[in-house]
């Protein structure tokens, strides 16, 4: 699942950690096969992934409900939850088309909002800072200029980052999610596409709500939400070793090396915990094994990407200069064969031009843990460069250890506690299994729930 709720940190109890577990398990019902597993490694992963079979979205997995309702409004139209056929190609292609452009004006870009958003910072004192939230107005800006074509207001700004707020504080279960708040960000996008503000040639196949939830869906949620993670996973990883952070600060022309490190820490820390896919017919599985059409099979990234690799568990972009991308077990942005992430070429350009950013301006530390799921928002200790550090540093650095501490207890009860709420209230709203019983996929009948009708 994407950013999933569940995090473990050293007080946590141990009895609350498995009782969040088993309710998200749940979620899933009977059907579901994760990958890999204990019999079937990372070429099974691969295959199985990579079959023309295992198209499906959302269309009969008890897992779309949540999602839908994490990720509402307008999951029917989101890209990413589109079924198999014409008007996801023409979405598609639409996407890619509003993502292209140079390398060098993208670069740009992305490092000038990135630096505006520094600019609030001060420059004369060492700050204490959440990385996700730091960067999320900037990737908010980001989004909009590539959707408009010209400099973002700052009401467009704000209303972005409320909502990318709302969508990934619920995904985390740090919070509950608010409607309102991202009706906001729905009732101005459909003012601009109203008015023929997008320059852009929309998708065809959707009508004016669906072309408003599409843009609000891929470019104001997944795509403000995924750079905001990656960002704060690449600086904290960079806090958390400041060897790493010397050798790119003292050769910030280094692209491969800043590109290795790009590397690892989508191998070390994926932005997908889960991906899940419907297959639409029999897929096999292994040699005694098919599964039928309407099975849900469970792409777990962060166990495939700890296969085939010296001690998995540590953070070393230099193993990187014996390995490839394209040949080691690393899929940061999905499988060609299926569904890639659109952004593909885009992120990493953009995220070294932000890296670079930051390292130019501010020396990074942090004793804060560094999981996948980072709930924490990465908080992080920005030292202004040139600025003699003294002894505030090391109570700060002590300060930013207890409370991560202490977080983790109060964070995790509270995961818990919305966690359950949000699922219980998902299931009875039923919005995807509903979606698909009004609106059946072409060529498929209906589904039936998992979970039961109803439940």
């Amino acid at each position: 699942m994407v950013n999933g709720p569940v995090t473990r940190g050293w007080w946590l109890p141990r009895s609350v950690v498995t009782l969040r577990g088993r309710i998200f398990e749940k979620v899933n019902g009977d059907r579901a096969v994760t990958l890999p597993d204990a019999a079937h490694g990372p070429e099974v992963f691969e295959r199985v992934y990579a079959h023309p079979a295992a198209d499906g979205r959302s269309a009969g997995a008890g897992l779309s409900d949540l999602f839908w309702y994490w990720l509402a409004p307008g999951p029917e139209v989101h890209q990413e939850h589109l079924e198999p056929g014409e008007r996801y190609e023409e979405v598609a292609a639409v996407t890619r088309r509003i993502l292209a452009g140079g390398s060098a004006a993208l670069a740009a870009a992305a490092g000038g909002a990135v630096g505006r958003a520094l600019d609030s910072v001060p420059d004369d004192r060492i700050s204490l800072v959440r990385l996700r939230d730091l960067v999320m107005p900037a990737w908010a800006e980001f989004a909009y200029e590539l959707v408009f074509e010209e400099p973002c207001p700052a009401r467009a700004r704000e209303l972005i980052t409320a909502h990318a707020g709302d969508v990934i504080n619920a995904l985390k279960c740090t919070g509950l999610r608010h409607p309102r708040r991202r009706a906001r960000l729905t009732a101005y996008l459909r003012e601009r596409v109203a008015a023929g503000d997008v320059p852009h040639r929309l998708p065809a196949s959707l009508s004016l709500p669906e072309q408003v939830h599409y843009l609000q869906g891929t470019f104001f949620n997944t795509a403000v939400v995924q750079l905001s993670e990656a960002t704060a996973h690449v600086l904290l990883a960079l806090a958390r070793h400041p060897e790493v952070q010397e050798r790119l600060w003292a050769d910030p022309g280094d692209d491969r090396f800043l590109g290795n490190v790009l590397d690892e820490t989508m191998r070390l820390y994926p932005l997908f915990g889960i991906a899940h896919r419907i297959t639409t017919g029999e897929v096999p599985l292994d040699a005694e094994t098919v599964l039928p059409a309407g099975s849900v099979v469970c792409f777990s990234y962060p166990d495939y990407h700890a296969t085939g690799y010296d001690r998995p568990e540590v953070f070393d972009p230099d193993r990187w200069r014996a390995l490839s991308a394209k040949d080691a077990h690393h899929i940061p942005f999905g499988v060609a064969a299926n569904r890639p992430c659109p952004a593909w070429r885009l992120s990493p350009l953009v995220l070294r031009a932000a890296v670079r950013e930051v390292l130019r301006r501010y020396r990074l530390d942090s004793t804060a843990s560094h999981t996948r799921s980072n709930p924490h928002r990465a908080p992080c200790l920005l030292i202004p460069r040139g600025l003699a550090a003294g002894p505030r540093l090391a109570l700060l650095r002590r300060f930013v250890r207890l409370r991560d501490g202490v977080e983790d207890v109060t964070r995790g009860v509270r995961q818990l506690v919305l966690g359950t709420v949000m699922v219980l209230h998902a299931r009875r709203l039923r919005l995807a299994t509903r979606y698909f019983e009004e609106h059946p996929p072409a060529g498929r009948c209906p589904v039936a729930h998992p979970e039961g009708k109803g439940r």
